[in-house]
């Protein structure tokens, strides 16, 4: 049988192991969102400094 500290310590632990995998979602998801961004950026850029350098 555990003692009610015991039971207050899991539940602590099972709360922050939960926190960790929302954190690391949002992480995943900023970091997806970050990288989608740069890459339209950069497709800009390209396309618009070659257009731009061709003479068109």
């Amino acid at each position: 049988m555990q003692t009610t500290e015991g039971k207050i310590m899991k539940s602590e632990e099972n709360n922050t192991k939960a926190n960790w995998k929302k954190r690391l979602k949002q992480l995943g998801f900023i970091g997806f969102m970050f990288f989608l961004i740069k890459g339209l950026i950069w497709l800009a850029v390209l396309f618009f400094g070659a257009k731009f350098f061709s003479g068109n």
